[in-house]
């Protein structure tokens, strides 16, 4: 957990020895000893150890009895562990920024676990041999020994479906996560059932029932003001603030507001391969413009094959739980930490929170065109069957999917599960075993999960597929590789555009909007986008695993097909036991 927290360490123990909390400090907001952990509050009442950042604090100050007069640091996490004994559990939905703690409650002789809206900050916990044991992550819990090994059924096969592995399950059957945008009381009869204090589900259904009714001009302004809000809260710190800066819509937006919000001192860093260079994927020349237009302190990191292959062994070390997407978040995060810098900004939740993803409408003209024949008895496994029964005489580059359309397009859950899906369910007995693929399938139930991410239903297409993807694709890959890929450097790195006010603020105005919502992001910083950003064929952020990893020739096709490949290699080579599942 060093790397997590390198400026510091700590450790409390109550009197009769039944809590212990530690922590590992990387100091943001108030670099000196009195905001090292765990804190202990003033009367001696209370203890918290605290992972992440809360950027309106100074404003929750407010909230306290003595408005924050008799505190003893600048941090926010001195005013967390206060707000509690005034508010408790109802001061959570009031936390704007990303967090994950544990508040030891000395007098009630319980512990407080919580985690924001998002899951951007990741908490996972353990029971057995007469304790309950919680980190960041899960193979902390493992290191600290006396946790099973076993691995669990429904987490193995949930990364084969998904790609990573969908909370709350783990790799492990004995770890679970602590659902996100919710609260559990630990006490001495263990872990309490989970309470959710909020949803994504729940805020874009209200939005639905209340939205905006504004004219386009003032939704522009509205919106452009949620997002310079949400940018301005995410620089609060005691330390230089860097930023990703890719040449995409959504990182260079981020750094326009960011100017706008007084940032004077903004350093970016761009990654850039020998293998793109001369290519479109290449992000480097058009990122290097758009510093140069918003004048930031700006650095280019190239990456050989040669270094790339002698970095991989830390990346998969690295790793907490298999997933097929996080070596991006690696590289650039090691290369934004060699340049000195311990806070970045990223552009990641646009897509999810604006609808830009394919999702957005290939989940919802799936439903439409297939809906009623995927209800008719018998059709969709006949169709299926049949697609199995030709799909090897045709090309090995047709996807498994195709068949499964008519089967899987019944509602959203459905038809959200087959277009998101890595593999499909019947592939995975030759993976895993029968046994154990059944079991998991089980376990795990993706539609059941999936149809839980949709309550309370907001009941209209945009709305439907924005909780999904945010809930799932997002919190379960894009958060979570983040997180541990940043923190493997010493690196916190926030998302400005995940955020549950930002979500409460935008979420009425897009209902009524028509046509490409993302467009509201780019258009909010003062001084417009660079045109080239507008014009450059959107490639995504990547590297080139396939070539350098997976051993593709450049400019071969077939990257679905190339990611089952690395999936299958990744968890033989890193994560499967010995002695099977």
């Amino acid at each position: 957990m060093a790397s997590r927290g390198p400026d510091g360490c700590g450790e409390w123990f109550s009197p009769d020895g039944r809590v212990g909390l530690g922590h590992r400090r990387l100091a943001i907001i108030d670099l000196s000893d009195t905001g090292a952990q765990p804190m202990v509050s003033a009367d001696g009442t209370r203890v918290i150890v605290f992972n992440g950042e809360i950027y309106n604090y100074h404003e929750l100050r407010s909230l306290l009895p003595d408005g924050g007069t008799g505190l003893r640091s600048t941090s926010d996490t001195e005013v967390l562990l206060e707000l509690y004994a005034v508010l408790g559990t109802e001061m959570l939905p009031r936390l704007l920024g990303m967090f994950a703690f544990a508040l030891y409650d000395i007098r009630a002789g319980r512990t407080l676990l919580a985690r924001d809206l998002y899951g951007v900050k990741p908490l996972y916990y353990t029971v057995g041999s007469g304790s309950v044991r919680i980190a960041s992550q899960v193979k902390a819990l493992l290191a600290g020994g006396r946790v099973s090994h076993r691995q669990d059924p429904a987490g193995v096969v949930g990364f084969f479906l998904r790609g990573s592995v969908p909370e709350p399950f783990t790799l492990y059957e004995a770890i679970r996560a602590l659902p996100a945008g919710s609260y559990a009381w630990v006490d001495g009869r263990g872990v309490a059932e989970p309470q959710a204090y909020a949803s994504i589900a729940e805020i874009l259904t209200e939005a639905v029932r209340d939205p905006a009714r504004v004219s386009e001009e003032e939704r522009v302004e509205r919106m452009r003001q949620a997002f310079l809000d949400s940018v301005r809260y995410h620089l609060v710190s005691d330390v230089r603030v860097g930023a990703f800066l890719s040449s995409g819509r959504d990182s260079t937006s981020i750094i326009g507001l960011a100017r706008d919000a007084g940032a004077a001192d903004l350093k970016t860093v761009t990654l850039a391969f020998t293998e793109y260079q001369g290519t479109v994927r290449d992000e480097a020349p058009l990122a290097e413009e758009v510093a140069r237009y918003y004048g930031t302190d700006h650095t280019t990191r190239l990456i050989s094959k040669d270094e790339f292959q002698r970095e991989f062994p830390k990346v998969i070390e690295a790793m907490d739980q298999p997933t097929v997407d996080a070596v991006n978040s690696y590289f650039v995060s090691r290369a934004v930490a060699e340049v000195g810098i311990k806070v970045a900004l990223s552009g990641t939740g646009g897509d999810e929170l604006l609808g830009g993803y394919f999702t957005s409408w290939k989940v919802p003209l799936a439903v439409r065109m297939w809906g009623i024949p995927s209800r008719v008895p018998f059709l969709g496994d006949a169709v299926l069957a049949a697609y199995r029964a030709l799909a090897p005489r045709r090309s090995a580059r047709v996807s498994p999917k195709s068949g499964a359309v008519i089967k899987y397009s019944r509602d959203y859950p459905n038809a959200y599960f087959v277009l998101r899906a890595m593999f499909m369910p019947w592939e995975l007995g030759e993976i895993l075993g029968e046994e154990v693929a059944r079991e998991g399938m089980r376990r795990l139930d993706p539609v059941a999960l999936f149809a839980r991410g949709l309550d309370p239903d907001p009941g209209r297409a945009f709305e439907r597929v924005v909780a999904l993807d945010s809930r799932f694709y997002m919190k379960d890959q894009l958060l979570r590789d983040i997180d541990w890929a940043s923190m493997a450097h010493s690196l916190e790195v926030r998302v400005p555009l995940v955020e549950a006010h930002l979500l409460r603020a935008v979420a009425p105005l897009l209902v009524h909007a028509r046509g490409d919502r993302k467009r509201y992001l780019p258009a909010s910083p003062s001084k417009p986008l660079p045109r080239a950003v507008f014009t450059r064929p959107k490639t995504g952020f990547s590297v080139p695993l396939r070539q350098w990893v997976l051993g593709d020739k450049p400019g071969s096709k077939g990257s679905d097909f190339a990611m089952r490949g690395w999936a299958r290699r990744l968890y033989d080579t890193a994560f499967r036991p010995e002695g099977g599942i």
